[in-house]
């Protein structure tokens, strides 16, 4: 052993950690166990570099002769010294939240079709537990370790292809915290083969970029946990199903999760790496108290549990005979015995008291998912198309028919993916090798695809197709224009902006001309708005002229710069180009130093100023040349 351990010596001391970690492979040793000894025996024991120089020396002589010899200096690794006295206390970290569940719920109504108890469930559960969390953190120190608090955990039940997935992650994206979706069946309990449950919070750090703070503030989303039920008739250990669910019991209330993993060579690589530079050992680890769990899954089969329970119940005088298997809500009636029949340990039921049911979706609620603005199946289909330079528009009898064949397809809003994509296909792949930049997907266009594109081909500046393009662009700018009327209160409150009709228009027509949804269209309006009002600020300071630009005027501008792809900054030379001297002239006759511009003023600055003289009183005031135009005279 002693001359085991002047090997291992001998390694560390000349810093080859990567030649240690291939003797540990190579002698199938444990390699926890050769690292903490060797941390363990020799942290306290490292020479100075003296000391170390000759070691070396003499290593290497033995080794190689003297055709090797040292030379480089070795600088070691200095233990930090802490300040004498008390530590200072630790500053608890706070999470920014201040949504409400109406806030929540009306911004998945964006992009969500039905789903309405889900949406609320959700919505509400959530937001209480980050609202929890910032009011717990907001309390005295005293007041922070409360025993026996149940987080809102949630259990999503429902078909494929209802968004249960989607859902969630708008959730995160909207809450800003980091998110992390792993599918159940594709662990196992802790100790066998395959991945460690453990690994999803481990994960959580990863999409925090490192920060353990933020990331003990999010979400891991298990879909098909429905899998890990355990089957009564399998013989032995069941190690993908109840040993999986033994092993999320802790993570889902709350433990200390090893961010170093044991069984992970690079997880080793780097511990060794981190001690040879600071010479000394980092315990590194997540708490799990404050991250939600969120699962979900189909349960086929769930459904006839359920009604057997109720015809059980149903037995005896006087109860009122009714066929189970033809009540459309059965899953509503769900209680946890259900569950645990199912094939749940009652542990893990208990784990999730969160429960919410999604509906099946209809035809008529699959069309609705297309017509959506902000529905992400036609915008990347729209976007595959314009990568290549082509404008497309759907018309609203083509949505219909693909929502019909996505619904014969039994797949809930997944076959819509399919529907579209084996009907655009042969457009996809032709279009791009012509010079055709405007297509119109109409419904003879679906149906009749090969004919369609045909014609197309031989006849690409034919005035049918024209008339077509430009039909379905107006079309597609009103439904645009009703879809933000309808909902003007809630984006008007959530940007900060006037939605006047002369903006909804504005936004209907930068939605049809850029690839994006409603809302990075109305973010882009309010950042737009907010550097076109700061002209005013600019005019005055370096002009000593105060303009006021009424709200129609700030729309030109903002149209402006989404036609041009500029700025409200570019914009402003341009202003200073039409008004900086005729104001100056107008402020030098009247003393006026305050002007109102109007939309016509900013479209006809020459006779806006002539105006402003004539109604001074002196109609042989005439306007200045320009700069530009005393340059070319």
């Amino acid at each position: 052993m002693d001359n085991r351990c002047d090997s291992w010596y001998a390694l560390l001391n000349a810093w080859t950690w990567r030649a240690l970690i291939l003797k540990v492979f190579q002698s199938r040793q444990n390699v926890n166990l050769i690292y903490e000894f060797i941390m363990n025996e020799y942290s306290e024991k490292i020479p100075d570099p003296k000391e170390l120089e000759k070691e070396l020396s003499d290593f290497l002589a033995k080794k190689f002769g003297s055709s090797v010899k040292l030379a480089t200096p070795i600088v070691m690794p200095q233990t930090a010294k802490s300040d004498e006295g008390e530590a200072p206390p630790k500053n608890r970290k706070t999470i920014n939240f201040d949504l409400k569940p109406q806030d929540l719920v009306a911004y998945l109504d964006q992009y969500i079709v039905k789903q309405t108890a889900a949406k609320d469930t959700l919505a509400t559960k959530i937001c209480t537990h980050f609202n929890r969390i910032k009011h717990i953190q907001s309390a005295p120190d005293d007041f922070v370790d409360m025993v026996g608090i149940i987080k809102n955990n949630v259990l999503m039940l429902g078909p494929t292809g209802v968004g249960k997935t989607y859902m969630v992650r708008l959730i995160a994206k909207k809450i800003g915290v980091p998110f992390v979706k792993g599918d159940a069946t594709k662990f196992s309990e802790t100790g066998y083969v395959g991945g460690d449950v453990e690994d999803l919070v481990r994960d959580l750090v990863k999409e925090a970029n490192g920060d353990i703070e933020l990331a003990q503030y999010g979400i891991v989303y298990i879909d098909e946990i429905d899998k890990i039920a355990s089957s009564h008739n399998l013989i032995g250990a069941d190690v993908s199903r109840t040993g999986v669910q033994r092993a999320l019991l802790k993570p889902m209330e709350e433990t200390e999760v090893d961010l170093k993993v044991p069984h992970d060579p690079v997880s080793m690589l780097q511990e060794i790496d981190r001690f040879r530079k600071t010479g000394k050992k980092e315990k590194s680890s997540i708490n799990t108290k404050h991250i939600l769990f969120i699962m979900s899954g189909a349960f086929a089969g769930l459904d006839k549990i359920i009604s057997r329970r109720i015809a059980d119940q149903k037995i005896g005088f006087g109860a009122s005979i009714s066929d189970p298997s033809k009540d459309g809500d059965i899953l509503t009636k769900l209680k946890s015995e259900d569950l645990v029949e199912f094939g749940f340990e009652s542990e893990f039921v208990g784990r999730l008291p969160v429960r919410t049911i999604f509906e099946r979706l209809t035809e008529s609620d699959l069309c609705d998912i297309l017509k959506n603005p902000n529905n992400p199946i036609i915008l990347g289909k729209k976007l595959d198309f314009a990568a290549y330079g082509i404008d497309v528009k759907f018309q609203a009898e083509a949505l219909e028919e693909l929502a019909r064949r996505a619904y014969d397809e039994n797949t809930g809003a997944r076959g819509l993916v399919s529907a579209v994509e084996s009907a655009l296909l042969p457009f996809e792949k032709t279009l791009p090798s012509t010079t055709i930049t405007r297509f119109a997907a109409t419904r003879q266009v679906i149906d009749r695809p090969h004919k369609s594109l045909g014609d197309l081909l031989e006849r690409p500046d034919a005035e049918t197709f024209t008339q077509a393009f430009f039909q379905l662009a107006e079309e597609e700018r009103q439904r645009i224009v009703d879809y933000v009327t309808a909902n003007r209160k809630t984006f008007g409150d959530k940007y900060g902006i006037q939605l006047t009709e002369s903006r909804i228009e504005l936004v209907a027509k930068a939605y049809c001309r850029i690839v994006t949804d409603i809302e990075k269209v109305l973010k882009k309006i309010k950042s737009y708005y907010e550097e076109t009002k700061s002209i005013e600020l600019y005019f005055i300071k370096n002009h000593g002229i105060n303009i006021v630009l009424e709200e129609e005027a700030i729309d030109h501008i903002i149209g402006q710069c989404f036609n041009a792809r500029g700025t409200p900054e570019n914009y402003y030379r341009k202003l200073t180009a039409d008004f900086e001297h005729g104001l100056k002239l107008v402020r030098e006759k009247t003393g006026r130093t305050r002007f109102f511009i109007t939309r016509e003023a900013l479209e006809k600055p020459d006779n806006y100023i002539a105006d402003l003289l004539r109604k001074s009183g002196d109609d042989r005031l005439e306007l200045p040349p320009k700069p530009e135009n005393l340059l070319k005279g």
